[in-house]
This record gives structure tokens, sequence and C-alpha cells, in this order.
């Protein structure tokens, strides 16, 4: 399938100075665009305290996590790009790839660099439920059940090959992605905030693993995959980590307070109905799509606006352009769709069809906001 030529041309006129910002230059008449904030220089949260995170923080506070990630995995600027990218729109990570090529390194990485609270499971065939969750205990010293919260309880979560685990336990983690909170023998306790999942899996190992279910794909903010380093990054490799681990030196770089101020700061990002609704007619692109069984869901709507708008603050605008929410598709789309057997047939992926989804969907341009006559 090929990409028709004026495609292309939508693509080299869409450009960040076409889109409102709170930062941007004043429009001819001098005015700017009107701040969410009301006026206020800061937003006022629910308990009455002034949030002084704001947008201009988040590209040097996400620079030194992805530095610091840099110092354990070389080469992989983009995917760690993206996996910060994740955490600040408050997502699940989901990291696929062949076995040896640092899945479970970059997911300790990135939770080394932010000091809070870690949890690590491996999954295997004989994990139960309450292993994840945790489990109600009968204490004889006061005559009542006591609970005892599992290693679900953490800011960050890491899932090692998360598809050996039988799908009863992969359901245990349902609750927790969707809404952030676990029910146990009737009784809901709220989880810990930042919380993201960090799942690894090897696509080429089918013994003795369990596939994961849509729904639990769908609650994977975006998928990444590694790949092989380049031959300088592996040589540095072989110089640097054959005498010394490089997760024993990183240190952490922001803690989960200054986590979730720059989520809040990420929440406040503009985004115009131009965007918003590109971001609908990608999803429906893929529902419409004759080479795809399974299009993305609203939830896949939500959290691809999600990531573009923590990948404009991470670039430093306080608004989302469709380049980032076009830059962000495959990763965040791709892994939620089911295509047609003729797709899996002709040896193409859903990346593939994706690609081609997001080539022939118009792109919008906006015009800088008019100020209304007085």
């Amino acid at each position: 399938m090929t990409v028709q030529p004026e495609n292309r041309t939508v693509l080299s006129v869409t450009h960040a100075a076409s889109f409102p910002s709170t930062g941007a230059p004043p429009s001819a008449n001098g005015g700017h665009p009107v701040s969410p904030t009301n006026g206020h220089p800061h937003p006022i949260s629910a308990d009455g305290t002034v949030d002084t995170a704001g947008t201009a923080e988040i590209g040097p506070a996400a620079a030194r996590i992805i530095a610091n990630i840099e110092k354990a995995i070389a080469g992989k600027s983009d995917v760690i790009r993206l996996g910060v990218t994740v955490l600040l729109a408050e997502g699940h990570l989901l990291i696929e790839d062949v076995p040896g090529v640092g899945k479970t390194t970059f997911a300790k990485a990135l939770a080394r660099s932010i000091d809070s609270t870690v949890r690590r499971i491996q999954f295997t065939p004989d994990l139960m439920p309450s292993d994840v969750t945790g489990v109600s205990i009968f204490n004889t010293e006061t005559s009542d059940f006591e609970f005892k919260p599992g290693p679900v309880f953490a800011n960050i979560l890491l899932g090692d090959e998360i598809n050996r685990a039988s799908p009863k336990t992969q359901a245990a983690l349902l609750e927790c992605m969707a809404e952030r909170q676990v029910t146990v023998d009737g009784t809901r306790y709220e989880l810990s905030a930042p919380f993201i999942v960090l799942a690894t899996q090897n696509p080429i190992e089918m013994e003795g693993t369990y596939a994961l279910p849509e729904a639990q794909r769908d609650r994977f903010t975006a998928k990444i995959s590694l790949g092989y380093p380049d031959r300088a990054a592996e040589l540095a490799m072989l110089s640097d980590q054959t005498t010394s681990d490089p997760l024993d030196e990183l240190r952490p770089v922001a803690d989960a307070a200054s986590v979730r101020r720059l989520i809040e700061a990420v929440r406040r990002v503009q985004v115009v109905d131009a965007v918003k609704n590109y971001v609908v007619s990608l999803a429906e692109a893929t529902r419409n799509h004759p080479e795809v069984r399974l299009g993305a869901s609203p939830r896949a709507s939500l959290h691809l606006l999600r990531t573009a708008k923590a990948a404009a603050a991470i670039a430093g605008r306080d608004y989302v352009i469709p380049d980032d929410v076009q830059r962000l598709a495959v990763p965040v789309l791709a892994h939620r769709l089911i295509p047609a057997p003729s797709v899996t047939v002709a040896g193409r992926s859903p990346e593939d069809v994706l690609r081609e989804i997001v080539a022939r969907t118009p792109i919008p341009i906006a015009s800088p906001p008019v100020a209304s006559a007085r």
C-alpha cells in the first residue's frame, strides 16, 4: 500500500506555531490565549495548597531521568524517552522483546531513577492472585482478619515475564491498572500515586506461557521493544559491564512526590478540539479498517491523548500538536489491535497496518485564537 503524496505535504505544514499556547508569542492584536489556571499563576489543589509545579519544570526533570537511565541502557534514547512519557501520563508500560536485550534492566533503571517504593514479581505458572494483591490472614491475638498487602502496593511494580502467569493471576492486575485500587474480601484498598506497572514478556518463548488477553493489553498504555543495540553500544557494554553492574551505580534523580507534581502539571497541558478530533479519527479508522478485526477502544483514545500531553510537556510546550499524537500512535495503539487473518498470512504486523492508517488519516491544521471584538 502506497502513501499518497498529498499526505506528505500535509505533514510538512503541521507545526507548533499553528496551535495556541499560554507561552506563545503575542498575536497581531497583542493578546494571549487564556490560561486554564484562570489568572492564577499556579493552580490550586483540592486541599487548598498551591501547586508550584509548572510545565516548564517537566522538560528538565524528564531529561534528568532519561540521562540517568541511559547510564544503564546505551543507545536507546527514543525508547527511554517513551518510557518516561508513559510514567508522566499515568500509564503502564509493556516491554516485549527477545531475551537478553535489556528489558528487565530498563525497568529496573527507571525504577531506581525515582526514589519511591519498588516491588518486583517474577511471574510463574504457580503464582496465585493473592501473591500479587495480598491476602487477609486471621490474627489469633486480635481474633480478627488482618490484611497483608501484596507487592502491588508500590509506586513502581516490575512484572518480569508477565505472560508466564496463568490468566487468573494476570487478571489480578486488571483492577490495579485501571482503577489504581485493590479489592480483597469486599474491602477496597487505594494504591499510592504514582503507580506504574512495568511488565516484560518474551514473544518467542511460547512453551509454558499464556498470551495476554485483549482486556489486559488494553490496560497497558504503550508497548515498546528495545531491539538489539548498535555495534558501538554493544562494544561499550562489553567494556563497561564485565567488571561492574551499571544498575549498582544509579542514584535517584527524582522522588514520588516530585513525580506526582509533574503528573499534575501534565494534566494541565492544553489540547484544542482539532487535536482531539484527530485522536478520535485515528481510533475510528482502526475500527473501520478491513484488515482489523478489533480496533482501538475509547480507553486507547484517552491513553493516546494523555501520552501526547506528556510528550508535549517534555518537549517544553504547554499545548499538544498533531505531531505529538502521530509519533505516539504506533506504540500506544498497535498492541491493542487484532488483525484479520489475511494480515498474518501476508507476514504483516499490526504496526504495519497502523502506520498505513496514520499515513492516510488527514492531519488537522489549527489557527491561532482570534480575540473577540469588544
